[in-house]
């Protein structure tokens, strides 16, 4: 009895696709610490919280955010170096005071590790291991 094209099974192109399974592995991704400090906004990020507030009275019907950020960019381009200076000066205000902080949390972090001296395990579990390695030696 030969097979003919119809007992034959379906391939499921599904399962050949390149990431097929990949919603079921575990994300290896690190947990963001809620304690670091977190980035400071760049210039256009300090005119677009200022834009964003007036453009809200002057539009008040307004729900779309690609509307508001597609005006901010556009008003954005528009400005000269002058107009915007007072941005680039909070900016980099905003970055000084960032990159301190960030000093300040790399150093409790580095002290806490010499503190711990990287092992995971307590003392109690190391000295046990110890221990065990005596008694095969005596045997």
């Amino acid at each position: 009895m030969t097979k003919t094209v119809s007992d034959a099974k379906p391939v499921d192109n599904r399962l050949k696709r390149k990431g097929a399974g990949a919603g079921t592995k575990q994300s290896k991704k690190a947990n963001k610490d809620p304690n670091k400090p977190k980035r400071p906004p760049s210039a256009f990020f300090v005119f677009m919280s200022e834009f964003r507030e007036r453009f809200k009275k002057e539009n008040p019907n307004n729900k779309s955010v690609a509307v508001v950020g597609k005006a901010g960019g556009k008003e954005w381009k528009l400005m000269t170096a002058a107009d915007k200076a007072p941005y680039m000066a909070t900016a980099e205000k905003k970055k000084e005071e960032y990159e301190k902080a960030i000093r300040a949390y790399n150093l409790g972090l580095s002290e806490g590790k010499t503190e711990e001296e990287g092992s995971d395990k307590s003392k109690s579990e190391v000295n046990d291991e110890d221990d065990d390695d005596d008694d095969d030696e005596v045997a």
